[in-house]
């Protein structure tokens, strides 16, 4: 069995939660702190130059590993070990039925018999991983278990980038996974320790140039994908419209020193597509499963705090729509400060999701 860099293995304390995306790496360290509650002990982040990370590849290992070594640094932490994300197109997963009772080695040679009906690859080409779900349904004498995998070189590159920044990659994650991983917390904090029950809950992850929506009942994922729109247009309207370079063009956005015109030309048509595009994914979502309905919708990404982005999505969808913040109901090490963190939190649910392997 070829082991996917521990994709549902137990991490031992303390980790590190790296996200690396198309235009950064963010980092979260998180402790237990008084009452086991957790604490977000530190987080930082780094951008990335443009082409280094291009539809989750690593183009450009070398400037990544810099990026990851100067987060690592800027953060003020001393923890070597890392749990590190790939996109979910990176890698395929599968639920199978296999027989209760089965040893180990059992396990391993019947999830690679059924591995090879699944994956479009030789197996030895492959990182390649499985986790147990338990008693399947209907079906007594039979197990649910999950498997996963994924080039073996992709997970190579991310595990090659870690060593080089001088860190231990010890859990492979997938970033949609720990991106519910984080909100489920949330969810479950807020419902003062019960998960929500019954309730159609919509995740848009708005990033630079992909969005990623997950659609969840009950905490299983019932419909997943990805939309080829995020911040880059905004970023890319703005050097256009005023002949600025891309890295000028980004730092202004988020800094907002603009010029007057930029809410009415560029920021509200933005606004306008982003909400078009969320509104047409709620719809494919209707018209491609069994569910007419979505109770809640939450935003995440370094897009999500836009100003106005909110609004206008749930002004359009008519669904009662939030930002969403993973360090919700966290406590916070002595490091952080607080209302810069309220204004960059919805970019770290991945990195967060990371972060919580350490307590799985």
């Amino acid at each position: 069995m070829i082991n996917l860099g521990s994709l549902f293995g137990q991490a031992s304390p303390p980790l590190l939660g790296v996200d690396i995306s198309t235009s950064g790496v963010r980092l979260v360290e998180l402790a237990l702190g008084a009452k086991n509650e957790l604490r977000l002990e530190r987080y930082a982040a780094e951008p990335l130059p443009r082409g280094a990370v291009v539809d989750g590849n690593i183009e450009n290992i070398e400037a990544v590993s810099e990026a990851v070594r100067r987060v690592w640094k800027k953060s003020g932490t001393r923890v070597k070990l890392v749990a590190l994300g790939m996109p979910p197109a990176s890698v395929i997963t599968k639920k199978i039925i296999l027989p209760a009772g089965l040893s180990e080695d059992q396990l391993e040679v019947q999830v690679e018999s059924e591995a090879s009906q699944y994956i479009p690859f030789a197996l030895d080409e492959v990182s390649l991983d499985f986790d147990l779900l338990g008693p399947a349904a209907n079906s007594p004498d039979d197990v649910e278990v999950m498997l996963a995998a994924s080039r073996k070189e992709k997970v190579e590159d991310r595990v090659a980038i870690a060593e080089a920044a001088g860190l231990s990659a010890v859990i492979m994650d997938i970033e949609s996974y720990a991106a519910r991983a984080a909100l489920d917390r949330v969810l479950v904090h807020v419902a003062g320790g019960a998960e929500p029950d019954g309730q159609i809950i919509a995740l848009f992850q708005i990033g630079s140039q992909v969005t990623h929506i997950s659609v969840m009942l009950d905490g299983d994922t019932i419909y997943e994908r990805e939309q080829p729109f995020g911040g880059n247009q905004l970023t890319q309207d703005i050097v256009r419209a005023y002949g600025m370079s891309y890295e000028e063009a980004d730092n202004k956005k988020k800094s907002g020193d603009l010029p007057e015109n930029y809410k009415d030309d560029l920021l509200i048509p933005f606004l306008e597509s982003a909400a078009l595009e969320v509104t047409r994914a709620i719809q494919f979502f209707y018209t491609s499963t069994p569910y007419t309905r979505v109770d809640q919708l939450f935003l995440a990404g370094g897009c999500a705090l836009i100003p106005g982005l909110v609004e206008i999505v749930a002004s359009r969808t008519k669904i009662s729509s939030a930002v969403v913040s993973p360090f919700k109901g966290m406590g916070l090490g002595p490091d952080v400060r607080e209302q810069q963190l309220r204004a960059e939190a919805p970019a770290y649910l991945v990195a967060c999701g990371l972060a919580l392997r350490r307590f799985v």
